[in-house]
């Protein structure tokens, strides 16, 4: 199983330290460190699929003898989803809070420092679907990073049993 273990925040003026990684082919993310807790590869049997929940929830997953849900992260965010194509998944171990999420994303590329100043508003820069669950975005030459809230993710309605 490879693992990245979270590292603390650095010291002021350094920049803050997020987990880089793409939802899907063409869309690159960045989540607080401060919300991860590992990141990992699981077998697709790994994941145990549950009857009757919404197509975002994929099942549950043992993860350090907790039983966890896994959900498909750009599903939520209304983006294509590519990872169903390999039998092994990315998985993000976000907690916030109380509590602890395993996102499946498509690929994680590492951590990355960026300064505050460097995110800007996402209004007028991506579809109004993802607005609520960003902090905002940063614009570079190649491409624009989605610079996620984890507390709107975890609080997301598709993510309720109603």
């Amino acid at each position: 199983m490879n693992s990245y273990q979270a590292t603390p925040k650095n010291v002021k003026n350094s920049g803050e330290t997020y987990l880089n990684f793409y939802l899907n082919s063409i869309t690159s993310a960045l989540l607080s460190a401060e919300y991860v807790q590992e990141a990992i590869v699981v077998s697709g049997e790994s994941i145990t699929p549950m009857p009757n929940m919404r197509a975002c929830i994929m099942g549950l997953m043992n993860w350090r003898s907790r039983i966890l849900w896994a959900v498909d992260l750009p599903m939520i965010l209304n983006l294509e989803s590519t990872h169903y194509r390999s039998g092994h998944f990315n998985v993000i171990m976000t907690k916030v809070e109380s509590v602890i999420l395993g996102l499946v994303v498509q690929d994680i590329k590492g951590t990355k420092k960026i300064m505050l100043e460097e995110v800007h508003s996402p209004i007028g820069q991506v579809a109004t679907s993802l607005v609520p669950y960003l902090r905002g975005c940063i614009n570079q030459p190649e491409e624009t990073l989605l610079v996620l809230d984890a507390q709107a993710i975890v609080q997301s309605p598709l993510l309720t049993m109603d």
